[in-house]
């Protein structure tokens, strides 16, 4: 009879779990509109008037993420550096957030690189285990919409800390909505208690990008050089919000907002943001808010409002077919490095159109450069070995340190090589060109095209 009763008991048990619903998502932490960035200031000037316009005007709820503190960033109001300046950096973000009222920010661990490879940052932050914290922050947060650098290589500052944000946010974009990854964040059992960490698998709708060129005729006290080869690549490639406008629930314009969430950056430049609030004159910050469109799941236009199209609410995850790639004929040549990664990166993702952005690829060049290196990839899709020579065409006065070299290929073989050029006068800004090409039989049968601004005092090192 007790076992019995004990069954019955057990058997009212489970059902009973199986009766009670688990409590919903914790709304504290719903967003709108998910930032998701590299260093604390990143949001400040670019996109902070567009932030302040969807808080106030919107109403729309925001969070960040910043993907590392910054700590290997100059200082301009002390000689705190390393993790010491990274704990001052942080509670400057948390405080210029909190002036708009964001105080869901997280701040994760990883190093502050400074380069132009963004290959350079997903090694040293670990790609895979910050990929997993920003999926679980993008299901805690469940955003409709993302925001993030642009990942591409741009002729600008292109910090690689800037570029890997770009990926790591565009990846969790698509990974976050798939119950198969990172499942171990997930409610797996209703019975006997609840398991995983108890999130939801969650797909955001839309995402956009912002980039830290130089590339406008409005960027700063002295604007970059513009490129003789092409217009400026952000036109029409994404809304356009104003920051002279004003705001219509606070009676100022959103130029003062980008001041004063700047100015609470003091180790880096918000001295600026300080004395434009001191002053009460905002011109440094009427640059407007220029964004880039990624890619939606709920249709909408290229250049209209971020939010357009999006209705509040879950939508179904689904895996999206990839693009056939188009595989190279005969013997080809192209970029290796991070300009091959992009390639593929664009691809996988359903955003190819990053591409267009930039059809020649571009960098820009410090002025105390002494060499330059640019890896490129020879591919002999051929079914026979072939013999290749490898030429450069430089500027006047360059050199190329391997200049050229010939290789046997064999058939389907990839090969890997090192273009290592020595530069002449890298003081003077100028946009220079280069073009390597493959020859077979004497004859050209495929090139690639690097353009370079030169004397770029914001560049960042190769």
């Amino acid at each position: 009879m007790s076992r019995i009763i004990f069954l019955l008991f057990a058997l009212t048990t489970v059902a009973a779990a199986q009766a009670t619903p688990l409590p919903g998502p914790d709304e504290r932490y719903k967003a709108d509109l998910l930032v998701v960035v590299a260093h604390p200031d990143d949001e400040s000037g670019d996109i902070a008037g567009y932030l302040a316009r969807t808080i106030y005007d919107q109403h729309r709820r925001v969070a960040v993420i910043f993907i590392n503190r910054g700590q290997n960033g100059g200082n301009q109001v002390g000689a705190e550096e390393g993790n010491a300046l990274g704990a001052e950096r942080e509670i400057e973000g948390r405080k210029a957030l909190a002036s708009f009222g964001v105080t869901n920010v997280w701040f994760l661990e990883t190093p502050n690189v400074s380069s132009q490879n963004v290959m350079n940052s997903l090694e040293h932050w670990g790609h895979g285990a910050i990929l997993e914290q920003v999926v679980r922050l993008v299901r805690l947060t469940r955003p409709e919409v993302m925001l993030t650098w642009l990942p591409a290589f741009v002729a600008g500052e292109n910090h690689s800390d800037h570029q890997a944000a770009a990926v790591i946010a565009t990846e969790a974009f698509d990974m976050a909505g798939d119950p198969a990854m990172f499942s171990e964040q997930l409610v797996r059992d209703h019975i006997g208690g609840q398991s995983g960490e108890g999130l939801l698998a969650w797909q955001p709708k839309k995402i956009y990008y912002y980039s830290d060129t130089g590339d406008y005729p409005d960027y700063g006290e002295k604007p970059q050089l513009p490129a003789p080869y092409r217009k400026p690549f952000v036109e029409a490639r994404g809304p356009v919000y104003s920051n002279t406008d004003l705001s219509p629930t606070q009676h100022a314009p959103y130029s003062r907002f980008a001041a004063q969430e700047t100015s609470f950056y003091l180790t880096q430049e918000g001295k600026v943001g300080a004395d434009a609030m001191e002053r009460r004159d905002f011109k440094e910050f009427e640059r407007p808010a220029r964004l880039i469109f990624g890619k939606s799941l709920v249709g909408g236009s290229t250049t209209g409002d971020v939010f357009e199209g999006v209705i509040p609410g879950a939508i179904p995850w689904r895996r999206t077919a990839l693009p056939d790639r188009e595989k190279p004929k005969g013997v080809s040549l192209e970029l290796g490095g991070p300009w091959k990664f992009y390639q593929e990166f664009w691809r996988i993702h359903n955003i190819e159109h990053l591409a267009d952005l930039l059809p020649v690829p571009e960098t820009a060049v410090r002025p105390d450069v002494g060499y330059l290196y640019f890896p490129l990839l020879l591919q002999n899709n051929t079914d026979s070995f072939q013999e290749v020579t490898v030429t450069s065409e430089l500027p006047e006065r360059w050199t190329a340190k391997n200049g050229h070299r010939s290789y046997r290929l064999a058939p389907g073989e990839v090969y890997p090589v090192r273009s290592l050029l020595v530069p002449s006068d890298t003081s003077k800004e100028a946009w220079r060109e280069i073009k390597w090409s493959v020859q077979v039989n004497g004859r050209e049968i495929s090139y690639v095209t690097m353009r370079l601004h030169m004397g770029a005092l914001g560049a960042m090192p190769q």
